[in-house]
């Protein structure tokens, strides 16, 4: 496939967008992590099947850094399938026939909770990087005012991958009495220095795009295309395997059957990252992934309870299960097992599965037979002990 050309297009009005919205701290601003206050602030989300009379059967999904609320339908702007239709749905693992699934666009994103493209009260011009920096405990006690205004009083089970699996661990540890079952999935509890690197680059990228304006973009009818096209590009490699990068491209040539001396996308890998870049800005906003990377960058779940991860977990209640996968090296095994080590350090209910897999980091995404056959496992044994119907 070749990447297509790019071509001047704003991303879809949140207004627009399907769905839910609720607006908080209108009276009572949201204190972030950085002391700064936010309010009002607008959260959208979805929901996927039926609440049960004792508000018992509640799964939130925390979606990752590039997801969004739209996990289980045809999504408004790309018009491509959910983001994990292959685990929600009648039937499927997370079963929306037994749970009220419900996904919430993280604080700070940009398909309907308010994120720096949205308008600033105190100017009515877009926040730009007047936005208040966000912790991924932020978006955590977002969701909890969400959850709270729906009238849920305990959850059924949290779970998500990668940035998503780290508002899971944030529920769990900060939460517990509101958790019953949680699942972490191909994350840490902490990001690495490689992997705040890998941000870097990308952060780099897009300020280094003289249509970013110094986040300005937005007021000045501009967008700073090329560099969250090349952030996205540089991001999509570490969501890959070697193996799978090798077994889907090798060296095969696109469109052609010699090299052309050139800087064209002569190998099909070329294409394939140029189109990944080129769609994803089509949904994304550039000022949402400097602010959604950097909340990854500082989650380090042990540096708020003195240094030892343990403490973040001590006489929990909470079930757990962490999943990883083999080919992971984004968060590679020895993440899951660090987790694993210490809840198993407070003697909590946790089981963990490592997953083989050649799929790297994105495998949570794909089709992975024995993942789902874990989830459905947990998930029905987690309600068999609370007395789900």
């Amino acid at each position: 496939m070749s990447a297509p050309q790019q071509r001047p297009q704003t991303l879809v009005h949140s207004a627009s967008l399907p769905g839910h919205r609720v607006e908080f701290g209108r009276d009572r601003p949201l204190v972030l992590d950085s002391g700064a206050e936010l309010g009002p602030f607008t959260i959208a989300y979805q929901t996927y099947g039926t609440l049960d009379a004792e508000r018992a059967n509640a799964v939130l999904v925390c979606h990752a850094l590039t997801g969004d609320q739209f996990v289980a339908e045809t999504h408004p702007v790309t018009a491509k399938p959910g983001w994990w239709e292959t685990m929600v749905g009648p039937g499927k693992p997370i079963d929306t026939e037994r749970f009220f699934v419900i996904c919430v666009n993280v604080l700070g994103a940009c398909m309907g909770t308010t994120g720096p493209r949205d308008p600033n009260p105190a100017t009515g011009r877009p926040y730009g990087l007047a936005f208040p920096v966000i912790t991924v405990a932020d978006m955590v006690r977002a969701q909890k005012l969400l959850i709270d205004h729906l009238g849920i009083e305990k959850l059924f089970c949290v779970l998500g991958g990668s940035m998503g699996g780290m508002q899971v661990l944030q529920w769990a540890s900060a939460y517990p009495e509101r958790v019953f079952a949680a699942v972490p999935i191909a994350t840490g509890a902490r990001h690495s220095a490689q992997n705040i690197a890998f941000h870097e680059v990308g952060r780099q990228a897009i300020m280094a795009d003289p249509d970013w304006c110094h986040g300005d973009y937005l007021a000045q009818g501009r967008n700073p295309r090329r560099g969250l096209a090349v952030a996205r590009m540089a991001a999509h490699i570490t969501y890959l395997s070697e193996s799978a990068l090798h077994q889907k491209f090798g060296r095969n040539l696109q469109d052609r059957t010699r090299v052309t001396y050139g800087f064209e996308a002569d190998f099909q890998v070329e294409s394939y990252l140029r189109y990944q870049g080129s769609s994803f800005v089509e949904r994304f906003d550039a000022n949402s992934y400097l602010y959604l990377t950097r909340a990854m960058d500082y989650f380090d779940l042990a540096a708020e309870h003195g240094g030892v991860l343990a403490n973040a977990f001590r006489a929990t209640p909470v079930r757990f299960c962490l999943v990883s996968f083999t080919s992971d090296w984004l968060f590679p095994t020895s993440e899951s097992r660090a987790i694993v080590h210490s809840l198993n350090a407070v003697a909590a209910n946790v089981s963990f599965v490592e997953i083989e897999s050649d799929k790297g980091h994105d495998a949570f995404l794909l089709e992975e037979p024995e993942f789902a056959q874990t989830l459905s496992g947990f998930l029905a044994g987690s309600a068999a002990h609370r007395g789900l119907k």
